[in-house]
């Protein structure tokens, strides 16, 4: 993709929005449609790297009840002709097809590459990548499993998403003082993942979620991964206008 003279392409990561509970959630809410708003005029293309809801969970003829802003203000945005791209987190890996289907967003599962301006990206979540962390990559392998969703399909979503969200609550970074830590430019996971990418093919840019941390490392002679940190504390998000990338706060 050319990005047109005067346009710009933005990325957002880790909104959890529903956690840690409504009425805390809706001020983090309404600021990201403002933020949605301020860039409109200029957006070519948005990037959301996951985890934009806290839990999210689809049934065939139900999804979570809330975040209506921020859905209208997409759907909005994609009527208008600005393309958003949305990566699957963690905490919204039980995405169907309600974001393709009602908000005309394009979801992806995994790690993504595209070229804006000759400038090679690889765009993902994050979760699970790089070394290490091998009990959540298990228990991803579980939640994901076929299986595990049709089961759990079969509980009244009132009960399920109850359920769902308590757990949630308990168990993520937002939660976690030991993850809010930056571990150094040599033993970040996601780090060590673009250098190991590097081995076999070139990219500029790494644009990766998940940690919550706002961060810009050299991972290669020509090669920078950054983190979009986060929109509970650091209201952080990425900016390319088809020459660099910044990391700019709301």
């Amino acid at each position: 993709m050319i990005i047109p003279q005067g346009k710009k392409i933005y990325f957002s990561s880790d909104n959890h929005l529903g956690a840690p509970s409504y009425e805390k959630s809706l001020p983090r809410e309404k600021k990201f449609v403002k933020w949605l708003d301020s860039i409109r005029e200029d957006a070519a293309v948005i990037f959301l790297l996951g985890d934009l809801f806290d839990f999210w969970f689809e049934y065939k003829k139900v999804v979570p009840k809330g975040f209506v802003r921020v859905l209208g203000k997409l759907a909005e945005i994609t009527d208008s002709g600005i393309p958003i791209y949305f990566f699957v987190g963690n905490h919204d890996l039980w995405m169907r097809d309600y974001f393709e289907k009602e908000l005309n967003i394009q979801i992806f599962r995994d790690t993504k590459e595209f070229v804006f301006n000759d400038k090679v990206f690889l765009l993902g979540h994050g979760d699970g990548k790089g070394p290490g962390d091998k009990g959540y990559k298990r228990m991803k392998k579980v939640f994901t499993n076929p299986v595990f969703n049709w089961l759990f399909r079969w509980f009244h979503p009132e009960l399920g998403m109850r359920l769902a969200q308590y757990l949630s609550v308990k168990n993520k970074l937002i939660s976690g003082e030991e993850d809010k830590k930056f571990l150094g430019e040599e033993n970040e996971l996601l780090a060590q993942y673009a250098r190991r990418k590097l081995e076999t093919k070139h990219y500029d840019y790494f644009i990766f979620g998940h940690r919550h941390l706002p961060m810009k490392i050299k991972v290669g002679k020509n090669s920078i991964y950054f983190n979009l940190g986060d929109w509970i504390t650091h209201y952080s998000y990425g900016v390319f206008d088809g020459e660099t990338f910044e990391l700019k706060n709301f």
